[in-house]
């Protein structure tokens, strides 16, 4: 006689149905808006470098002339995006026209990375608590909204990118001490991940960091650190001959993979290997000294090569940028800076990490899970994810996608210990504690107990990047736009014209000559605007120059324009649409 068996759904299987029902519902809400905008003005930016690339422009020719001319901006992103991006638009091209070619390409490319993010979730979630947990982690992505953000249609930046390889890095190290292969996985996607962007950089040290903390106490670890020292130091090497032009190999930077972050990388992987080979026979002591070593010499390396990058990887920022456009990024906003703007949307942003930390404490209850290397690795990811947020909200992403394993495997073990056995029941509950259900609380919490707030000027802040809102200024005789430099990426991908400045921190002379531009008194701004050669002057919603004082605000050439009055070197040429253009008469 048979024993009744349990069937146990393909995870892989349920992986894919997810996906397909998360892109469904992305598509149901944003497919419209790609038609309406283009993004923000990265997404723009990312366009223009994959028209160039398509149009024939060098590999390594990431120059883009028609960004503060006429010396031009030389542009620090990875033609890798540019090159999986042109090659979905000609898959597209095969069978549309060029502009349906060019929206299907920004709405597909973002909910490709999806698959591998979610993947790679379930992963976590399968080494925290097993199959179980596995399936609670696939229902709360369902109801995940808000760790979408950067996956949404239109998004073709290097953040979705930068997320589903933090994921699927750390993912693989974690799994390292179980599954051979993730070893040698681990160190190619480290080197992918650095090529792409630094903003990943924590999660891709700390992954590596989990190979040399298992081998200093476990010498059988020996063989995963040495397979991942080799992989890291080969794929950093690669990619950093495939991403930058031997003319630039001397050149430093610490923003983006360079000679003075490549080296180091280089040198530390394959110290580490050898480290691991040479003394895995070795006491504990003659071990952490290897490391130790291995670790010397590549911190040595970065050092020596460029020791201002030890600020961080805006240390060579102009200081001038810092307090009139830097200082306002809202992305850069510490987690208390949000919180005191908008506490609604500060509280959604705190809230499920909040929740995170608290599955993090549920689980280190248990002795024998507080042991296991790898929830030690997840929860150190998620504090560090954290930690970060804290200092600037962008990275909110990571503590929701690192969060949800660890909320999945403190939910079964809550399932457990109140024998909560009914599936129905543990779907509600699962579904209450989703980044949907508690962000939204929060949110609703906060607005409940705040005063009514008078209606924001959304409305027509979104008019200002509309895609038919630069129809007309697209029909202008070509020239030099001088603007407010959120709208300088719009203008390059929407028109023929030069722009003066965009919100790239590299850009310093664009951006304080944009800004002084604006906030001088109109016969400063006239001299300025003569010196850069401007055709154009555009405004566009309330936002006015920032780090001025109020009464320096009022004599600005801004306020002036704002208030109808037009000095006599400027002819309005634009009547309609969001944009006030003028015509700059030397």
């Amino acid at each position: 006689m048979h024993g009744r068996t349990t069937y146990q759904p393909n995870v892989a299987l349920l992986i894919g149905l997810l996906w397909l029902v998360v892109v469904g519902q992305m598509l149901w809400l944003d497919w419209s808006q790609t038609a309406q905008t283009l993004g923000d003005s990265d997404d723009a930016m990312r366009l223009v470098e994959v028209r160039t690339l398509l149009a024939g422009r060098g590999w390594f020719d990431l120059h883009e002339p028609r960004l503060q001319p006429p010396a031009g901006y030389d542009t620090h992103w990875s033609r890798l995006i540019d090159a999986g991006l042109a090659g979905l638009f000609l898959i597209f091209r095969t069978f549309a026209d060029t502009t349906l070619a060019e929206r299907l390409m920004r709405v597909v490319w973002p909910l490709l990375w999806l698959l591998p993010a979610i993947a790679g979730t379930a992963a976590l979630a399968w080494r925290l608590g097993g199959r179980a947990a596995t399936l609670i982690a696939l229902l709360l992505l369902i109801f995940a909204l808000p760790a979408f953000f950067q996956f949404k249609p239109g998004r073709i930046d290097h953040h979705n990118i930068q997320i589903t390889l933090a994921i699927l890095t750390l993912a693989a190290a974690i799994w390292s001490d179980r599954v051979p292969w993730t070893a040698w996985a681990t160190g190619i996607l480290s080197g992918l991940a650095l090529a792409i962007g630094f903003e990943a950089m924590p999660f891709i040290v700390l992954a590596g960091g989990i190979f040399v903390a298992r081998f200093a106490s476990d010498r059988n670890a020996a063989v995963p650190l040495a397979r991942y020292g080799l992989s890291a130091a080969a794929s950093v090497a690669t990619f950093f001959i495939v991403s930058i032009s031997p003319n630039h190999w001397a050149q430093t930077a610490c923003d983006a993979i360079a000679i003075n972050s490549a080296v180091p990388a280089i040198v530390g992987g394959f110290a580490l290997s050898v480290a691991a080979r040479q003394s895995a026979a070795q006491p504990v002591s003659i071990r952490c000294t290897a490391i130790a070593i291995a670790i010397g010499f590549a911190t040595a390396a970065f050092v020596f090569l460029e020791p201002r990058c030890l600020a961080g990887p805006l240390a060579m920022v102009d200081p001038a940028v810092r307090p009139i456009w830097l200082a306002h990024v809202k992305e850069v906003q510490s987690l208390f800076a949000a919180i005191r703007t908008d506490p609604s949307s500060g509280a959604g942003i705190a809230s499920y990490p909040l929740v995170a930390v608290a599955a993090v404490i549920v689980l280190a209850l248990d002795e024998r899970i507080r042991r296991d290397s790898g929830f030690i690795a997840a929860g150190l990811a998620l504090i560090l994810a954290v930690a970060m947020t804290i200092i600037a909200i962008r990275t909110t992403p990571y503590t929701i996608w690192l969060g949800m394993p660890l909320v999945a495997a403190a939910l079964l073990r809550l399932f457990e210990r109140i024998k909560l056995d009914s599936l129905p029941a543990r779907v509600l509950a699962t579904i209450t504690f989703s980044p949907v259900v508690i962000s939204l609380a929060s949110v609703m919490t906060i607005e409940a107990l705040r005063p009514a707030q008078r209606m924001s000027n959304a409305a027509n802040v979104k008019a200002c990047f509309a895609i038919e809102s630069y129809a007309a200024l697209a029909k202008l005789p070509a020239g030099l736009i001088v603007t407010d430099v959120d709208y300088g990426p719009f203008l390059l991908a929407l028109t023929p014209h030069s722009v003066l400045g965009a919100p790239y921190h590299r850009l310093s002379y664009g951006i304080v000559a944009s800004h002084r531009a604006f906030a001088a008194p109109p016969d400063e701004a006239r001299e300025i605007l003569r010196h850069v050669q401007a055709n154009y002057v555009m405004t566009c919603g309330s936002k006015s120059p920032m780090d001025q004082t109020e009464a320096d605000r009022q004599r600005s050439l801004w306020a002036q324009l704002s208030a109808g009055n037009v000095p006599d070197w400027l002819e309005r040429i634009l009547e309609t649409g969001p944009f006030g253009v003028y015509r700059f008469k030397p």
